[in-house]
């Protein structure tokens, strides 16, 4: 299994900033990865998986060498258009409103930062919703 620190830096420099900025929320080591929360409800979780230690939902998004994969929730109207795009998108397979991202140099980045903003927003509280400044 991976652990906390299998992130690649370069990813976890992208996405912290981001996640980071949204009002109140944290950083954790999840039970692999790392996880950024609202609260107690986990918005983004990034993680490394590899041919031989994947759960059977990441067989989407993975071949035979190790891929970063980041997780997120998905507004309802969004999520089929998500997933119809394909890779890098896949369906975890768990959780009706979350979506798989598979991260690698053609990472579009802009496009991180609104799923994650978006993300962020279908668990916080309607108070601090209304404090994110949000893609059009």
């Amino acid at each position: 299994m991976s652990g906390p620190g299998d992130v690649p830096s370069a990813y976890l420099d992208r996405l912290r900033p981001v996640c980071l900025g949204l009002p109140e929320t944290y950083e954790e080591p999840a039970w692999v990865g790392t996880r950024w929360r609202i609260r107690s409800r986990t918005f983004a979780h990034v993680r490394t998986v590899g041919p031989d230690h994947q759960t059977a939902t990441d067989r989407a998004a993975t071949g035979d060498d190790p891929l970063c994969v980041l997780t997120f929730r998905s507004p309802g109207d969004e999520i089929a258009g998500l997933l119809a795009a394909g890779l890098p998108f896949y369906s975890p397979g768990w959780g009706a409103d979350v979506v798989g991202m598979a991260l690698d140099d053609a990472t579009d980045w802009t496009e991180v930062a609104e799923l994650l903003t978006e993300s962020y927003c279908v668990l916080a509280p309607r108070k601090l919703v209304a404090l994110v400044d949000r893609p059009g």
